[in-house]
């Protein structure tokens, strides 16, 4: 029997500061998927993640918050974690960036390249914010493009015409934080020599640990020359003070991929079966992979290889990198509805509906993947109700009434069986090189001979003939047994269907090997329905919810919709002035059930008090609100929502989604008071 594989997996670290949408669940779904797999034939695969806690925005969103960022984190942490675990994503371990394993191991890293002569400290100059007093990260600067002239871009890279560049090229640059010019100052930074690893990172990316598109594209980075990589940021900042460098802390790109370790080692101090170091030593013969969205390949094919070789760890095994998702073949927007969350899916349609449409859409490529909602109900109906399910509904209700609930003790078609068998293998190769795809079409084409035998003997007929009802026991039983094959086979795409069927075949837990062992002269439980179809009445108010619980523009204050909606259109002074915009005090905010973006804030005008329903609760908490002064379209018609009517707008600046910082009067203004 060949020896089971010793394997630890990651996903890329979610950043705590907003929810889970459908684009992060391609990623998880697919780990998943792979990890179940992994477990299915009999390898020991240990999956671990962590929440990306540090950095400059969680930072600046815990101060508008006007609470600790330990709070925020320690809030998107526990969504991260209900909602993976409703998309039945199997972590051993979730553990956060922010904690002692994550800062003794990113310590014991530093004090490794240190000491072998991998840093240097080098003065450079930088946006810094005169008013917050701050050095600015660059997408923490917005102006004009300096090549196309395309206005309301990141001080990095233009959305316009794909030119980088840095933040003091820009056109009229501006601090999103206070909307002021930003200076250049002078500053020491800690410099990591990636050049050093060269040699070693050839190597590394031509022993196959990557895709080959992936290898090509960092070809064309060996061929420009490495840079080297500035790991420290200057204080304000939330995450690991550098332990000899005062003021200075770890870029959160150092302590992220560590997380994948800290999380491994947090796990093994809970579990004496555990070893650390057989994980990450050098010579260890256990396998790392790393799953990773395809924006962040530059980290994970050399900064991150490099690093662990330099401090004396193992570099991954492998690094498998995924494309983006759109809906309906456009990018994610809110103003179509589109930009879904997991917790208004998990509101309207069962996960696994998703899992499975994931797994039929999954190759081993970065190729983006599409979600068309149409093309999801005629999938998961077709193949997982009209196909699989229908297999087992079928066969069930005879074997139950003729039969006494028992299968036959022998399968009138052994060959067939053995064609699921054979079928097995090449689903089993499928799963392992990630090409999903393919293994959900061989599992629907061997659903399509199931159903067709059942066809050609026609149980129903037989049925009503008294001296047939072995003949039909036999089918049924053969028929349940194709079910119990593709189950199997599905199992680590449908685990909780899987789980149900068990329950179904009075069997404990199954697994692969099981497939060459028919299930006979045993008894079934009565069937119960395992899959409903999808109305596509849900599908539709999903939508719907997404579209009115994030709007075109769910504050007000933006001008375009970074997901897809469109530029305002101007408007002459005689418009504006017909705006009346009031200081109001927000008396409560709650959160709104049923909507995962929305918040309900009772405002008080003065002389009045308003509700306001605002699509802020990705980037504030409720309790951080109360007695907080904003700015409010007063003078607004009252909108009717599924939610509630809201009466006004309060106004916010920023890009939006988890980017959203509430406009707010200077101390001394008092509510009711208008804003000129």
């Amino acid at each position: 029997m060949e020896q089971a594989r010793k394997i630890l997996v990651t996903a890329a670290l979610p950043y705590a500061n907003g929810l889970a949408h459908m684009g992060h669940l391609v990623e998880y779904i697919q780990t998943d998927i792979w990890v179940r797999f992994q477990r299915l034939i009999g390898n020991d695969c240990v999956f671990v993640c962590a929440s990306d806690a540090h950095g400059t925005p969680i930072m600046i969103r815990a101060r508008n918050d006007d609470i600790d960022p330990e709070e925020l984190i320690s809030y998107y942490h526990d969504k991260y974690q209900e909602h993976f675990a409703a998309f039945h994503i199997c972590f051993d371990n979730f553990h956060t960036t922010h904690s002692q394993e994550n800062r003794d191991l990113v310590e014991k890293i530093y004090a490794s390249l240190k000491s072998a002569g991998h840093l240097d400290t080098r003065t450079i100059r930088q946006a810094f914010d005169e008013k917050e007093a701050m050095f600015l990260p660059d997408r923490f600067v917005r102006g004009t493009c300096p090549r196309c002239g395309a206005a309301d871009q990141y001080g990095d890279s233009c959305e316009s015409c794909g030119a980088t560049y840095s933040p003091s090229e820009l056109i009229e640059p501006t601090s999103i934080l206070s909307g002021t010019r930003p200076v250049e100052r002078e500053s020491d930074h800690l410099f990591f020599r990636l050049g050093d690893f060269e040699e070693d990172l050839r190597q590394w990316v031509s022993s196959g640990a990557l895709q080959e598109s992936v290898r090509k594209k960092l070809a064309e980075w060996f061929d420009v020359g490495l840079q080297d990589w500035d790991i420290s940021r200057d204080a304000p900042y939330f995450g690991f003070e550098i332990p000899d460098m005062p003021g200075k802390y770890f870029y959160v790109w150092l302590d992220a991929p560590v997380g994948y370790m800290a999380s491994l080692l947090d796990l093994s101090r809970r579990r004496q079966d555990l070893n650390f170091e057989e994980y990450w030593d050098p010579d260890s013969d256990a396998e790392v992979y790393h799953f990773i969205g395809k924006d962040i390949v530059y980290f994970h094919s050399l900064f991150w290889p490099a690093v662990l070789r330099a401090a004396g760890f193992r570099v991954p095994t492998g690094v498998f990198a995924h494309g983006f998702l759109t809906v309906n073949g456009e990018k994610m927007s809110k103003s179509r509805g589109t930009f879904i969350t997991a917790a208004t899916y998990l509101d309207h349609l069962n996960p696994e509906c998703l899992r499975y449409y994931y797994a039929a859409k999954l190759g081993s490529g970065v190729e983006d993947m599409d979600l068309n909602l149409d093309d999801f109900i005629q999938k998961v109906n077709s193949d997982l109700v009209g196909k699989l399910v229908n297999i087992a509904s079928r066969c069930a209700g005879f074997i139950a009434r003729l039969s006494d609930g028992r299968l036959a003790e022998a399968l009138p078609d052994p060959e067939l069986h053995a064609s699921f068998e054979n079928g097995a293998t090449a689903v089993a190769a499928a799963y392992e090189s990630r090409r999903y795809s393919r293994a959900m079409r061989e599992i629907m084409a061997m659903a399509d001979l199931a159903n067709q035998f059942i066809d050609r003997h026609k149980p129903w007929v037989m049925a009503k003939q008294d001296d047939q009802k072995d003949l039909v026991q036999g089918v049924c039983t053969q028929g349940i047994n194709a079910f119990r094959s593709l189950m199997i086979m599905l199992k680590p795409v449908l685990p909780g269907m899987a789980a149900a069927a068990e329950q179904f075949l009075g069997e404990e837990e199954l697994v692969w090997q099981d497939i060459g062992r028919p299930l006979l002269g045993t008894r079934i439980r009565k069937f119960e329905p395992l899959m409903k179809r999808i109305d596509p009445k849900a599908v539709a108010a999903m939508v719907e919810a997404s579209r009115e619980s994030l709007g075109a523009s769910p504050t007000g204050a933006s001008a375009t919709d970074p997901l897809g909606g469109e530029t305002a259109k101007e408007i002459t002074i005689d418009d504006f002035k017909r705006i009346d915009l009031r200081v109001a005090q927000i008396i409560s905010a709650e959160l709104v059930e049923g909507a995962d973006k929305l918040l309900r804030l009772e405002l008080d005008l003065g002389d009045s008090r308003r509700q306001v329903l605002a699509g802020i609760r990705s980037a504030y908490h409720p309790d951080a609100l109360t007695d907080r002064l904003v700015v409010v379209v007063a003078n607004l018609e009252a909108r009717k929502m599924r939610f509630g009517t809201s009466q006004g707008m309060v106004l916010a600046a920023g890009p939006g989604g988890e980017e959203i910082f509430l406009l707010s009067p200077d101390t001394g203004a008092k509510p009711g008071m208008q804003v000129t």
